[in-house]
């Protein structure tokens, strides 16, 4: 079973070099998931930036690419070490994701809404590991996010899914705990870690916070 608890998504306005470090930093820090997302970067550029950050991870902790699944097939061609994808309402279908990786994958789903939520119930047990729900908050990182949840409304989606639900969406460590409290089998950060001068030091106060 994947630790979902502490999630490092990554933020392409870094310098992809910084960004090797900051994964680095933060997986040596307790980070449990690491997913690479970047939406601007070519099918070549992302494609070596896989590989290069699943080389950073080691398989320290799980690692998943968002969107892309032509990219996570190649890489795992290549041989590189990526656990899963990470897939948004207007991605491939997430069975199609499943068939193609296998029972073994780390799939996720991105699931904002009750209709989300019940598009996810309807789908075969095993087809999803677990859904992102969000925003939390209001953030820069995805300008075209959906009306901020806040914790009671993220609370009212997780009771109603079985599924495991991992925040996302402008959450920094005060809102961990009540998270937490509310239902969320983990959180995921971008900006929190990515913006930190000291990404390591964000990342142990995030699990702190969860303890």
């Amino acid at each position: 079973m994947t630790d979902l608890s502490l999630h490092l998504v990554t933020d392409h306005r870094v310098p992809f070099s910084r960004l090797r470090d900051i994964v680095d930093q933060a997986v040596d820090a307790g980070v449990t998931v690491v997913q690479l997302r970047d939406k601007v970067a070519t099918g070549g550029e992302l494609y070596a930036r896989a590989l290069d950050i699943a080389d950073v991870i080691a398989g320290r902790c799980a690692f998943v690419i968002d969107d892309r699944l032509d990219i996570v097939l190649a890489a795992r061609a290549n041989g590189a070490r990526v656990d899963g994808i990470h897939l948004g309402q207007s991605d491939l279908p997430v069975d199609i994701a499943r068939t193609l990786l296998g029972p073994d994958a780390l799939v996720g789903w991105t699931a904002n809404t009750p209709a989300h939520l019940a598009a996810a119930a309807a789908f075969p047990d095993g087809t999803l590991d677990y859904l992102g729900v969000g925003v939390i908050r209001a953030t820069a990182t995805k300008p075209d996010h959906p009306r901020p949840l806040g914790v009671d409304g993220f609370a009212e989606l997780a009771a109603s899914t079985v599924l495991p639900c991992v925040a996302i969406g402008g959450i920094d460590v005060d809102d961990v705990g009540p998270l937490r409290r509310a239902g969320a089998a983990g959180v995921a950060v971008v900006s929190a870690v990515c913006a930190a001068d000291e990404p390591g030091a964000v990342v142990r106060e995030l699990r702190a916070a969860a303890a």
